[in-house]
């Protein structure tokens, strides 16, 4: 599987605002950082 074609800005975005090392999120399969992305939506519009 290659890396996910993101900034590193976006990729250091995400990693602070999902709490998982840079490495994981470059290598983490599209499908569930979409999925992640929108869990974290959730508990954002919750709060």
């Amino acid at each position: 599987m290659r890396p996910l074609q993101i900034s590193e800005e976006t990729a250091l975005a995400l990693s602070k605002s999902l709490n998982v090392p840079i490495e994981q999120i470059m290598h983490m399969p599209q499908h569930i950082l979409l999925a992640k992305l929108a869990e974290l939506e959730k508990k954002e519009e919750q709060d």
